[in-house]
């Protein structure tokens, strides 16, 4: 029962490093992407998926070393594994690379090279730009979004399709316009403990209103951006399309609260509409180019 107890821990730590609920959303945006390109599903999403999925936890695991001690600052981290000392530095480490050298290897012997740089691209961009750029300005978010818009883009590649093609410019720059008001959210809840951690915060910058007619202004661009998909070709069923318009505009529409400074505005809960959104609009994509 001991050893049982012990490796229940021991997974739940390396969970908890690895964010592995956020990683497997990254994930599936990679399954997006190949089934997109591809055109079917078949035993060749296997690799990449599992391969974006462990650089995902990889960069995840290396971000909480890197941020070690403004996590202990911070209410909402500060019992991640590191600031709590449930593991040590070396053993983060460890897990770190162990992740990064079996996604990187799952990759390079899965869909290739090109891929497995669309991979290493999205590390980079987490764990070198946008990780250090939030000491020093507070819309590193901005920026840092492109770490969104790279794992659908390495699905693309990995089902055959180009890089330089328009539909995955499309796609990509619809995941990256997404990134930006997940943050601008987060802001708005715990822009005091950014602060309190030292950190550059828009709270700093622009009030609560400001901040929120922000936010809605990058929602309605993802909005439009998805409407923009059908006429990039990435779906081409009418009911897809209809599908696209009607999810995007009850979007905007939904958060147009935020513009009603009366109005009471639960951020947790915009989070859920905002990644129920995005789940719906790739389960169309993906229904679209399958049915």
């Amino acid at each position: 029962m001991e050893q049982k107890n012990r490796f229940g821990s021991y997974v739940n730590v390396v969970s908890q490093l690895g964010k592995v609920r956020i990683s497997v959303a990254v994930a599936f945006t990679t399954f997006t992407g190949y089934i997109l390109s591809h055109g079917s599903l078949d035993r060749g999403i296997v690799l990449p998926v599992l391969g974006i999925l462990l650089l995902a936890c990889s960069a995840s695991a290396l971000n909480q070393l890197q941020e070690k001690q403004t996590d202990m600052l911070m209410k909402r981290t500060r019992n991640r594994p590191l600031p709590a000392g449930i593991i040590s530095i070396s053993g983060a480490w460890l897990i770190t690379i162990g992740f990064f050298l079996t996604g990187t290897l799952v990759l390079l012997l899965g869909p290739g090279l090109v891929t497995t740089l669309v991979g290493l691209s999205t590390f980079i961009s987490y764990n070198l730009i946008y990780t250090p750029l939030k000491r020093i300005t507070a819309f590193a978010a901005v920026p840092g979004s492109i770490v969104g818009a790279l794992p659908p883009l390495a699905g693309w590649v990995a089902g055959g399709g180009a890089l330089n093609d328009p539909r995955a410019i499309m796609l990509g720059f619809f995941f990256f316009i997404g990134q930006i008001p997940h943050f601008w959210l987060l802001i708005l809840k715990l822009g005091e403990q950014y602060e309190a951690a030292s950190l550059p915060s828009l709270t700093k910058l622009l009030s609560a209103e400001q901040i929120k007619r922000l936010t809605f202004v990058w929602i309605a661009a993802m909005g439009v951006a998805a409407m923009a998909i059908p006429a990039f070709k990435i779906t081409g069923q009418h009911w897809a399309t209809f599908l696209v318009i009607l999810l995007s505009t009850g979007l905007i529409i939904y958060f147009t609260r935020l513009l009603n400074i009366k109005k009471e505005f639960k951020v947790g809960s915009s989070f859920a509409m905002i990644n129920l959104y995005y789940l719906m609009i790739m389960l169309v994509m993906i229904s679209d180019r399958l049915i």
